[in-house]
């Protein structure tokens, strides 16, 4: 099998897919005039909204700015500075958008799977909020009872888990992103907030818009998808649930092939798979950078999420947050995400695992 090549992500093979598809509604739209805000845009928030069991939804331009804009909502009414914790593995998107809103950054210690550890939380209660990242696609339900106790505002950064636990929210609000590299994916950026606050969407629907919602008595900013955004996430929400299907079934496989290897460690438990939205397949294993060669010199193609975890970046090591021998520490070092998506054949995805055994 030399000189088999395969990408970290099946953009092309999605697009090449769904092409008809999609130039038939971007033409649409094209030829309607109505570039903002019309019935795509509508229908893909309704459809956001169902998805989620949730209320409401809006689109805006990007998950960071969806976080950022849920930051500034529950900063508005105060002059202090609020205090958020926010887990230590996860994209610096989580910390900007608060930092952005003014809010006081403290990082939290995780578990070796990278999700926020609530036995890692001294103080609970001198935090005003917590913000919860599903670390690869897995669900954050597990501590919701600790969470919705002691935390008065639970908001999810559910850019890479919000397809998990059958899309059921807890928290006051959910930032969403549709990144290329999202499972539900954009051709640039996007973004959607989604919630069952009413003030909050209609605060969102203001500042998205620099404002003009509420006269301009509040000041905002230009931040929605396009109506062509929308229109081609449309054509995609016709076939997000068999994609789903599809990663799950490459990661049980996976999982199968791994579970009696010491070598390997998969950080998606095989009891909680029904309830992960399979964002990432990641590994910890002890020689992780030789082994990310070995798997190039065989043509396939793997990221770290993430080499460092928060509290060792430059930016932020001035917060408070967990130390160097943390279990965020350590797993930021064996940590190793395999390509997974649904544009995979069963010949790759044999090659992909056959690889990794004879390379581990």
């Amino acid at each position: 099998m030399s000189g088999l090549k395969i990408a970290f992500t099946g953009l092309p093979r999605q697009y090449n897919a769904l092409r008809e598809e999609i130039l038939d509604v971007t033409d649409a739209v094209l030829r309607s005039g109505n570039l903002m805000s019309g019935n795509y845009t509508a229908e893909f928030e309704s459809w956001l909204a169902r998805k989620n069991h949730s209320n409401h939804a809006i689109t805006c331009h990007s998950g960071t700015q969806a976080l950022e804009i849920i930051a500034r909502y529950y900063a508005n009414p105060y002059d202090n500075a609020l205090r958020v914790l926010i887990p230590a593995m996860t994209y610096p998107a989580t910390a900007n958008a608060f930092i952005t809103a003014g809010w006081t950054v403290d990082i939290g210690d995780t578990d070796y799977h990278g999700i926020m550890d609530s036995g890692k939380v001294p103080y609970p209660n001198n935090y005003d909020a917590v913000c919860l990242v599903g670390l690869y696609g897995a669900s954050i339900n597990r501590d919701k009872k600790f969470w919705n106790k002691h935390f008065w505002i639970v908001i999810e950064d559910g850019a890479q888990h919000w397809l998990s636990n059958n899309c059921q929210r807890f928290g006051n609000a959910t930032a969403i992103s549709f990144d290329p590299t999202k499972n539900l994916p954009n051709y640039g950026n996007g973004g959607a907030i989604v919630t069952d606050d009413q003030a909050l969407l209609d605060f969102a629907r203001d500042y998205t818009n620099n404002g003009k919602a509420s006269k301009h008595a509040a000041a905002g900013s230009n931040s929605r998808m396009s109506e062509i955004d929308c229109a081609q996430m449309m054509v995609k929400t016709r076939y997000i649930d068999e994609w789903q299907l599809r990663r799950k079934n490459i990661a049980a496989h996976w999982w199968y092939r791994l579970k009696d290897d010491t070598r390997v460690r998969c950080l998606i438990d095989y009891t909680n798979f029904d309830k992960h939205s399979f964002h990432k397949f990641v590994i910890d294993v002890d020689n992780r950078d030789q082994l990310q060669q070995k798997l190039a010199d065989r043509g396939i193609e793997t990221k770290i999420h993430y080499r460092d975890p928060l509290h060792e970046l430059p930016a932020y090591q001035h917060l408070q947050g967990p130390s160097i021998l943390s279990p965020a520490s350590s797993l930021a070092r064996r940590c190793l995400s395999l390509p997974i998506y649904p544009e995979l054949t069963d010949l790759e995805v044999e090659y992909i695992i056959d690889s990794l055994l004879d390379c581990v």
